[in-house]
């Protein structure tokens, strides 16, 4: 089941998603002070590649001071309205009885869009 979520995901849309992730990940990594912020785009596009079958964890770091600043930093810099669009685009698959699973994939995205440091993809 997984595998076929995966696959309808990947084609209606995963794939564009993933790639603006990576490719504005790329682009922050071009600074010394961007790069952490490019690896969690990475981190990002690798997760909304192939989301599902996969979850959002805390990380060995996440109650951390760095990951808690960083956090912080994000959200201010542009977190919230990544979080706001999965949160949008889960709230409008979720209307639908077939849209349900992509949805709730939109809402593990932007838990990981909101506060990205500290977390880990299992």
């Amino acid at each position: 089941m997984k595998f076929l979520g995966n696959i309808l995901w990947f084609v209606l849309g995963g794939f564009i998603i993933s790639l603006y992730y990576f490719l504005v990940g790329l682009f922050f990594c071009i600074t010394i002070i961007g790069i952490p912020f490019g690896l969690q785009l990475i981190k990002l596009a690798g997760f909304a590649l192939w989301p599902f079958g996969h979850d959002v964890q805390p990380g060995a770091n996440d109650g951390g001071c760095l990951s808690i600043l960083m956090n912080v930093i994000w959200i201010l810099v542009g977190g919230i309205e990544i979080a706001m669009l999965h949160l949008t685009f889960g709230v409008v698959l979720c209307i639908t009885i077939v849209g349900i699973p992509f949805g709730l994939q939109h809402f593990k995205m932007a838990l990981l869009a909101l506060v990205p440091f500290g977390k880990k993809i299992s």
